[in-house]
């Protein structure tokens, strides 16, 4: 099963993953299957996400997700369970695996993932100077 098709089944049958709907969980669950991926699976998505954002920032993924959905919302106890109500969790779970999903389409074009690359670096050229 390919990244594509993985997450297509979450979006479709999260149950049959483990996954009981939280943001914490799933968001741990696609940090595993990235590790057992040798990092294959988001590899880039952090990178994605700050370009789609345009501000710099030292997040991970994990935060940069929940900033996209919740802009006004501290971050401090993402990992709380409940740190957001049930319905916060469904929206941004799903969110998620949407931004996942338009991610797995920019990085199987490799044009178009270099130049999500070098806009990145270019974020961070002032910086090194």
């Amino acid at each position: 099963m390919n990244d594509k098709q993985l997450i297509e089944k979450l979006i479709e049958h999260p149950e049959s993953y483990g996954l009981n709907g939280t943001y914490h969980s799933t968001a741990m669950f696609l940090t595993g299957v990235d590790a057992g991926r040798s990092g294959g699976l988001m590899r880039g998505f952090t990178e994605w996400l700050v370009v789609r954002r345009g501000e710099l920032n030292s997040f991970y993924w994990h935060k940069l997700v929940l900033l996209d959905q919740f802009p006004d919302m501290p971050l401090d106890d993402w990992k709380d369970q409940d740190h957001l109500t049930p319905e916060q969790h469904g929206e941004v779970v799903e969110h998620l695996l949407a931004l996942l999903l338009e991610f797995l389409d920019v990085r199987g074009r490799p044009q178009e993932l270099g130049l999500m690359y070098a806009r990145y670096e270019a974020m961070f050229a002032h910086i090194r100077r």
